[in-house]
């Protein structure tokens, strides 16, 4: 492999966040601007990078992300520049979960005026995951691993174990393990 980076992603709300702040902890450098700054609903922030948002029109900042991790919502993944090698962790969580979560930070903010049912939204975002899960097997420069957000808040240190082997064997478990707080798992499903 030649030019190697580390991507979080997955559906919004979805645990990403986490991941990032676990990816650091781990001892990986991180690539983020901290434009979006920690709110009520993550209260330990976004670890988002705004040039994420570019790639399809403007790739050249891959170049600051080599050896490093960055997040990249589930639906830019088809943008990647093919002459990269990359290495993601896609966070799962369950999508009823998703969508309480999406809801609570949208009321929080005023803008909760969807038409769509959640219904309708499960339809879609189930939709999504399978698309890009199979998008991403064909995909040879692209080395996927999926983490349960739900496992990951009830048993950190196996997904923590995954985590490490898919990442070299490297990373400094024990830190990464305290980042894992239970208290923000706030929107729980009965399922």
């Amino acid at each position: 492999m030649e030019r190697v980076v580390t991507i979080v992603s997955g559906l919004p709300r979805s645990g990403t966040s986490m991941m990032m702040r676990m990816l650091e902890a781990g001892g990986i450098e991180i690539l983020f601007d901290n434009r979006r700054k920690a709110d009520e609903d993550n209260p330990k922030g976004y670890y988002e990078f705004e040039k994420v948002k570019t790639i399809k029109k403007d790739s050249s900042w891959l170049a600051s992300a080599e050896s490093k991790a960055f997040k990249m919502v589930s639906m830019l993944l088809y943008d990647l520049p093919s002459n990269w090698e990359y290495r993601i962790v896609f966070m799962k969580r369950n999508i009823d979960e998703i969508l309480a979560s999406q809801k609570r930070m949208l009321e929080r903010s005023d803008r909760n005026n969807s038409n769509v049912s959640d219904k309708e939204m499960s339809i879609l975002f189930n939709k999504h995951l399978a698309e890009v899960e199979k998008w991403l097997g064909k995909q040879n420069n692209i080395n996927t691993l999926y983490i349960s957000y739900n496992d990951t808040i009830l048993k950190p240190l196996e997904a923590i174990q995954k985590l490490n082997r898919f990442l070299g064997n490297e990373l400094y478990i024990d830190k990464m393990a305290k980042i894992v707080n239970k208290s923000l798992y706030r929107q729980r499903s009965n399922v």
